[in-house]
C-alpha cells in the first residue's frame, strides 16, 4: 500500500462517466450475446446466408446418435463444446442461458435492453469527452515522447509487480485507457450503426467503410472480446497495485501516492 500524501487524482466527471460505463458494458455484454444467439454465426465479407459455407466463427449443434453435440468452428476447424458453446441446457443455442439477457430465447427484448444502454453509452462519451476537453483531463490520457522512453523500464516494473503510485498515470495504463476511449468505443458504435439498415441509408459509406454488414458484424464481435480482456487486466491490476487506494480513488477522487514520491508535498 502507498504511504504517501493524499492527491485528488479523478475529477467528478471522470468518476461518474467511469462507473456509467461499466453498467453500460455490463449490459451490453449480455445482450449482445443474446442478439448474437439469433444467428450464432460470423462472416468477412459482403455475402453470407445459407449457401455459403466461410464462416470464420460459428456456433451450432450436430445430432450425435441419440444426443446432441455442440460444435464450435473456428476458421473450418471444428471443435467439441457441448454444455459451453453449440448445444447447452439440452437445446441449441450458441452461448449459454448464463450468459445472455434475457437468459432465454428472447431476441426482441435482448434488442431493446442493447439499444437503451447503447445509447447511453454514447451520450456519456460525448459527455466525458467534452468535460475532459475543459478540465484538462484528456491531456493526462495522451502518451508523451517522455512516457515513451520509459515504456521499457514501466513494462519491466510490471512484469516484477512493482507499481508506482504517482498523480499521473503511466504510460502503460496510458495506452490501455487511450485505445479504449479512443478506439474500441468508437470502433463499436460505428460498427453498431452499420449494422442499422436505417443508419445505412443516412451514412451509406459506412458499408464501404467496414466492408458490409457482416464484416463489421465480425469487428463488432472482437472488439468485444478485446474489451473484455481489457477488463480482465483491468481488474487484475485493481487488485495487485493495492484494490482500496484504487477503488477510493474512483469512488471519492483521492488517491494515496508513494512515501518520497514526487506528489508527497501535496498533502
Amino acid at each position: 500500500m502507498a504511504k504517501g500524501a493524499l492527491i485528488y487524482r479523478q475529477k467528478r466527471a471522470t468518476r461518474v462517466t467511469h462507473w456509467i460505463w461499466a453498467i453500460c458494458l455490463f449490459f451490453l455484454l449480455f445482450s449482445g450475446l443474446q442478439i448474437f444467439n439469433a444467428y450464432p454465426s460470423l462472416h468477412i465479407g459482403r455475402e453470407a446466408g445459407f449457401d455459403y459455407d466461410n464462416a470464420a466463427l460459428a456456433l451450432g449443434g450436430v445430432q450425435n446418435g441419440d444426443a446432441l453435440q455442440g460444435v464450435t468452428r473456428v476458421l473450418g476447424h471444428d471443435f467439441e463444446t457441448t454444455g459451453v458453446l453449440g448445444v447447452s441446457g439440452g437445446e441449441v443455442r450458441g452461448f449459454p442461458a448464463a450468459l445472455t439477457m434475457p437468459s432465454g430465447q428472447a431476441l426482441a427484448t435482448g434488442r431493446v435492453i442493447h439499444f437503451f444502454f447503447a445509447w447511453l453509452l454514447v451520450g456519456t462519451l460525448v459527455v466525458w469527452l467534452v468535460a475532459s476537453i475543459v478540465n484538462g483531463h484528456i491531456r493526462a490520457l495522451i502518451p508523451t515522447l517522455a512516457d515513451l522512453r520509459r515504456l521499457p523500464g514501466d513494462v519491466a516494473d510490471h512484469v516484477r509487480l512493482r507499481f508506482h503510485h504517482t498523480r499521473d498515470y503511466n504510460v502503460l495504463q496510458k495506452f490501455a485507457y487511450a485505445g479504449v476511449l479512443f478506439v474500441a468505443l468508437p470502433l463499436m458504435i460505428a460498427t453498431g450503426l452499420t449494422m442499422s439498415p436505417g443508419f445505412d441509408a443516412v451514412a451509406p459509406w459506412l458499408l464501404d467503410l467496414f466492408g458490409g454488414r457482416q464484416t463489421a458484424r465480425t469487428i463488432h464481435f472482437v472488439t468485444m472480446l478485446a474489451l473484455v480482456g481489457f477488463f480482465g487486466v483491468h481488474m487484475a491490476m485493481i487488485l495487485l497495485a493495492g484494490p482500496l487506494n484504487e477503488v477510493r480513488s474512483i469512488v471519492t477522487g483521492w488517491y494515496r501516492t508513494d512515501a518520497g514520491g514526487e506528489d508527497d508535498h501535496a498533502a
